[in-house]
């Protein structure tokens, strides 16, 4: 991984000089665009509207016009900013960790010490750590002002960088003002559903299977030419029936997802478990029967006369 940016965390008189780096990167197919008539490459080109000629990136500034007047601003001005200028991650305040909305995240960026912070380094990552604390941070990158959020991920120091508070759109939908009424019965059908999908997730289980097709494709291509055969290359699948008109009561739904999910098979531990749930809850109808035995008998009831022995 190559650095692409250096500076400095600081917080009260403690400074800890790290190395940036990108924590992710894009896995998709590059694609470009051509002339489906003759495969030429589309090209998009740099042309000035006043003397038409095509403009390098070197003379390329970025420019802000409000509607009448023009302000060209230049690398060289752009560097000249103070924030741009500043190489520190300034920490502004410790939060508790559950106080992070997850939609604020937006790139992620891992911290390396530098060769001689490493102890300053692994102390404040402890100290995160033990505290259950992320840092709220401020620094500026790319020529941008950022908010983030400084956390630990293993042995690892990363940067979060937010948005910000004004970033966020509120979700203002008409339909959400309306409660329909849910019934018990459909919560614990609900609940049964969501239960028979449980689990804990394991990300390497996943993967973007759209992009494993398009691999696909391109190699039959490849190998086959535009004469490719999709159905014979991925299989036919039979399509999705999405029901059509028919509507299917909610209750009805999760009723027929519940039983088709227990069908497929629960594992061992929810087999052992769902056992120990209905010897449960044999014991306590017993127990119910009984208590009411015993009350009928109490209230009065009469009692049945006791059978005769028979003779030896």
């Amino acid at each position: 991984m190559r650095a692409i940016w250096t500076g400095a965390i600081t917080f009260g008189l403690v400074n800890v000089p790290v190395k940036v780096y990108s924590a992710t990167e894009d896995h998709d197919v590059a694609l470009h665009q051509v002339h489906d008539a003759d495969g030429g490459r589309i090209r998009y080109q740099r042309r000035c509207e006043i003397d038409g000629k095509i403009i390098p990136y070197e003379h390329i500034a970025k420019a802000y016009d409000d509607g009448e007047r023009t302000v060209i601003l230049t690398p060289e001005d752009l560097a000249s900013l103070p924030a741009e200028r500043s190489r520190e991650i300034d920490v502004v305040e410790f939060v508790p960790n559950d106080q992070l909305d997850p939609i604020m995240f937006d790139k992620s960026y891992y911290l390396e010490p530098d060769s001689k912070s490493l102890k300053a380094y692994e102390l404040l990552r402890r100290t995160l750590e033990d505290s259950e604390r992320t840092a709220i941070v401020n620094f500026a990158l790319r020529q941008k002002s950022r908010l983030a959020a400084l956390r630990v991920r293993g042995d690892v120091l990363m940067i979060q960088t937010l948005l910000w508070n004004d970033e966020i759109r509120e979700a203002e939908f008409p339909s959400l003002q309306e409660r329909p009424r849910v019934s018990q019965r459909e919560l614990q059908l609900s609940e049964a559903l969501m239960e028979s999908f449980a689990g804990d997730f394991e990300p390497e289980k996943f993967s973007d299977e759209y992009q494993e097709e398009l691999r696909k494709l391109i190699e039959a291509k490849l190998e086959q030419g535009d004469a490719i055969d999709t159905a014979e290359t991925f299989g036919e699948e039979e399509e999705k029936k999405s029901g059509g008109g028919e509507v299917i009561d909610l209750m009805e739904a999760l009723q027929r997802s519940v039983e088709r999910s227990r069908s497929k098979g629960a594992s061992p531990e929810s087999k052992a478990s769902g056992t120990k749930t209905a010897k449960k809850a044999s014991a306590g109808s017993t127990s119910a029967k009984g208590s009411a035995t015993k009350a009928k008998t109490a209230g009065g009831a009469e009692k049945k006369p006791a059978a005769r022995k028979k003779p030896a």
